[in-house]
């Protein structure tokens, strides 16, 4: 019973320690935590920005790789464009060289030769004075045409009006206008009215009724020899007086052509051709048409070409032991003293 009352005599500082080991024991491990969460996060980021880094080391390499393949073939583009530049200024000068001679010697010969200038000359000139000749023998005969015409249209004229005015002419009980006693000499007109004849107008034709005999009723009757019905003659009759359109407006509506619908009118495939046109529009924007595929083999199969200093025969100079711009007369393309007579010529 002695032990009973002093433990619980000792259970309230028994309890105290308890709860102040414990929360002494809490508080140490949340400090072990926080530790061990920040070692863990400090090596995670050492890891993190090593990978990084070596991404980063990677694609610079790849960059640097790709980068210099292109410059070396824009290099490759750039030479030949130079080399193909200065063989088309040489030929040029080549072509100018031998035109300015052809001209200079066909100026000479042909359009500056004196003697044959004035040959050239003489002969124009002797053809146009016979083509001058020819065409004022020409608007001569063309006028005496002209005036000949003129009086046998005035003869005609005459003719007629004195057959017009046939009775005007002179007998011996009455004389005529042109026949005046006061006169001495009669008119001119009164002796071509004695020459020409009186004007008779034609007389119409009547028509005769035909006699219908027994031949033709028999030949009429024969199936190939039927009459066919002409065209009836016009109905002689006023026109409808009103506000009336003109024929021509009137059967140009009524005889209009049809105007087909849209559906009808657009082709059936028409929205696989508008995809065909938009598909080339698309594929004329690209600038290269082959993908660039890193991670696989398709590139593996194109032929490696070198590059330019190590295709070539001239490889680089070793610099240390000559001066750094030496002259070397055999690499060379060409003489350079020969070059520049040419350019200067």
């Amino acid at each position: 019973m002695a032990t009973l009352a002093r433990l619980q005599a000792r259970s309230k500082s028994i309890a105290q320690q308890y709860y102040y080991r414990n929360s002494v024991v809490d508080i140490f491990r949340k400090k072990e935590n926080d530790a061990a969460i920040k070692i863990q996060s400090w090596f995670r980021g050492c890891q993190v920005r090593a990978y990084i880094r070596y991404l980063h080391r990677v694609a610079t390499i790849i960059q640097k790789r790709w980068r210099g393949y292109l410059g070396r073939q824009q290099y490759q583009v750039i030479v030949k464009l130079a080399y193909y530049t200065m063989k088309m200024n040489l030929y040029n000068a080549m072509a100018v060289r031998i035109q300015r001679r052809w001209r200079g010697y066909k100026i000479r010969k042909y359009c500056f030769n004196y003697y044959y200038l004035k040959e050239y000359l003489k002969a124009v000139s002797e053809t146009n004075d016979a083509i001058r000749e020819a065409l004022e023998e020409f608007a001569e005969m063309k006028e005496r045409e002209e005036k000949k015409a003129d009086l046998e249209r005035e003869e005609k004229e005459r003719d007629y009006q004195a057959r017009k005015m046939h009775y005007l002419l002179s007998t011996k009980q009455i004389p005529g206008i042109y026949n005046s006693p006061f006169r001495k000499d009669p008119d001119p007109w009164e002796l071509r009215l004695q020459k020409a004849k009186p004007l008779t107008h034609r007389r119409p034709e009547v028509k005769r009724k035909r006699s219908i005999c027994l031949s033709d009723w028999l030949a009429c009757t024969s199936a190939r020899s039927f009459p066919r019905s002409g065209i009836l003659p016009p109905i002689d009759r006023k026109r409808c007086q009103g506000p009336f359109r003109d024929i021509s407006e009137v059967l140009e509506q009524r005889y209009k052509p049809l105007e087909p619908t849209l559906r009808v009118a657009e082709p059936i495939d028409g929205l696989t051709e508008a995809r065909a046109q938009l598909q080339k529009q698309e594929w004329a924007r690209n600038v290269n048409d082959n993908m660039f595929l890193p991670f696989s083999s398709y590139h593996k199969n194109k032929k490696y070409v070198p590059t330019m200093h190590l295709s070539s025969k001239y490889g680089p100079d070793v610099y240390g032991t000559q001066h750094f711009r030496d002259e070397n007369p055999k690499r060379w393309i060409c003489n350079k003293i020969k070059l520049c007579l040419i350019l200067e010529t």
